[in-house]
């Protein structure tokens, strides 16, 4: 009933708010290279690892507007300070910060769609709300490209949303285009991308190669979502433990370098292992007593979290890499 009654509302909503954003306003950003923001944060027992600071960094941030905020349209304000309050405090504090070795972190605030826009079955809805979102992604990295960027490569960073966000920004700017050769590497984490998603860019097979793209979904060992079981597609999936796609590739606890949970200056060492099963990557419970009281079979918050130092780890890997070859 409330879809119903949202999908009246968002064509309203479109009209009012179908201006484009300033980018140029700082406010506009999330993490910028030009002010002091939560991307910029090392976790403590980081803070002799070096930044190499030769690559920018794009990050696109996954859904926040959920349930618990005023659900009355499908896109969110981008001056909405409650969402933008929670998108500097987690995503850009817990997860960007995974990628700042590689140097300046831009994130644009967009007018991201709301999550239950993803079990929408009207798929003109779905994509006019979800392209809606995009169009702020789009015209935040063509102003990132025109005045900051300065011919710099890009690792271009996502989770949930913003890696859908991310697979169209590639498609868009990077597949069979001259910007493909600045391209170190995508992180386009936490959503489905089918195997035939891109016609020209290329899944990373190993930990150094570049002008590629990586991505994986957490769930337990054994479990399933319904959505998942029902998929009629071969999904990309890397193991960030090991690099590797095939299917039933194993890392084991110990190549875990470290994960942040909740407490950004306490790392976790070894707390779970990876196996890339079908369309999503598995893991066993991991390492901590409480653990056996965390409820959820489902670790899509912990996608970047869970593999936190062996991304950043990774991220100088595949830099030394690019700028050898």
């Amino acid at each position: 009933m409330i879809k119903n009654i949202l999908v009246i509302i968002s064509v309203f909503h479109f009209s009012l708010s179908s201006q484009t954003i300033d980018y140029s306003d700082l406010k506009n950003w999330a993490a910028h290279s030009l002010k002091k923001d939560f991307s910029d944060s090392i976790s403590a027992p980081f803070n002799e690892m070096k930044i190499d600071g030769r690559v920018d960094v794009f990050f696109l941030y996954p859904t926040i507007y959920v349930n618990s905020y005023n659900f009355t349209k499908w896109n969110t304000e981008v001056d909405n300070e409650k969402i933008n309050n929670e998108v500097d405090n987690r995503p850009i504090l817990l997860q960007s910060t995974a990628f700042n070795i590689a140097g300046p972190v831009y994130s644009p605030r967009y007018r991201q769609a709301h999550l239950d826009i993803y079990s929408v079955e009207d798929k003109n809805l779905k994509d006019s709300v979800l392209n809606f979102a995009y169009e702020d992604i789009r015209n935040a990295f063509q102003y990132y490209l025109e005045h900051w960027n300065n011919g710099r490569p890009i690792i271009i960073a996502a989770h949930s949303q913003g890696s859908t966000m991310a697979g169209k920004l590639l498609k868009e700017f990077f597949e069979g285009k001259p910007l493909n050769d600045k391209l170190v590497v995508a992180y386009v984490v936490g959503s489905a991308i089918p195997d035939d998603y891109f016609t020209q860019l290329k899944v990373c097979t190993d930990s150094t190669q570049t002008n590629c793209f990586v991505g994986w979904r957490t769930f337990q060992n054994g479990y399933l979502t319904e959505k998942i079981k029902n998929e009629k597609f071969k999904s990309v999936v890397v193991n960030p433990l090991t690099w590797k796609t095939e299917d039933n590739n194993f890392g084991s606890y110990e190549l875990n370098k470290g994960s942040i949970l909740f407490d950004f200056n306490k790392i976790f060492e070894n707390l779970t292992d990876a196996k890339i099963s079908g369309n999503v990557l598995w893991i066993n419970r991991p390492r901590v007593w409480w653990s056996w009281f965390y409820p959820t079979k489902d670790f899509h918050q912990g996608d970047i979290n869970l593999f936190y130092q062996n991304i950043r780890e990774n991220v100088l890997t595949r830099i030394k890499s690019y700028f050898k070859e």
